[in-house]
């Protein structure tokens, strides 16, 4: 089974039984985001998170083997048409430099690990109209001089 397949095949099961990913995040005692990225085929998983969340859901074990494949992580647009992920690419062009430049101010010249990294995702009422909270949190990663 591909990445694909596999991700039809979850969506599916996750549909059918009427859940959330942050219901089967809890049932696997993971990241509701870090989950759903591997479901969508950009991470993967370990045997016992792939084997919890099969048996959560109620698939074959093929899709357990798929889970705890390595991605291959390819975008397939230069720019992204749908509107929330669009919107999330316009924040990185607009913001871009600016988060480099205040990233690099308070730890040097480096990067932002996005392997060592976590992502959380929070909703905050508001009566003007409800907010999307994104918190990332990388490890930094100094440029290495010799």
């Amino acid at each position: 089974m591909n990445k694909i397949t596999m991700t039809e095949t979850i969506i599916a099961a996750k549909l059918a039984k009427g859940v959330s990913w942050e219901e089967i995040a809890k049932a696997v005692n993971v990241s509701p985001v870090w989950l759903t990225s591997a479901c969508l085929g950009m991470n993967s998983t370990s045997k016992e998170v792939a084997d919890t969340m099969v048996k959560f859901l109620g698939l074959d074990a093929e899709v357990s083997v798929a889970l705890q494949a390595y991605p291959t992580k390819v975008w397939d647009q230069a720019v992204p048409t749908d509107p929330l992920v669009y919107r999330l690419y316009e924040i990185v062009g607009v913001y871009g430099e600016t988060l480099k430049e205040v990233i690099q101010e308070k730890f040097g010249d480096g990067i932002m690990s996005a392997i060592d990294f976590s992502m959380e995702v929070d909703k905050q009422e508001d009566p003007k109209g409800d907010r999307v909270v994104v918190t990332m949190n990388g490890k930094f990663l100094p440029y290495k001089s010799w």
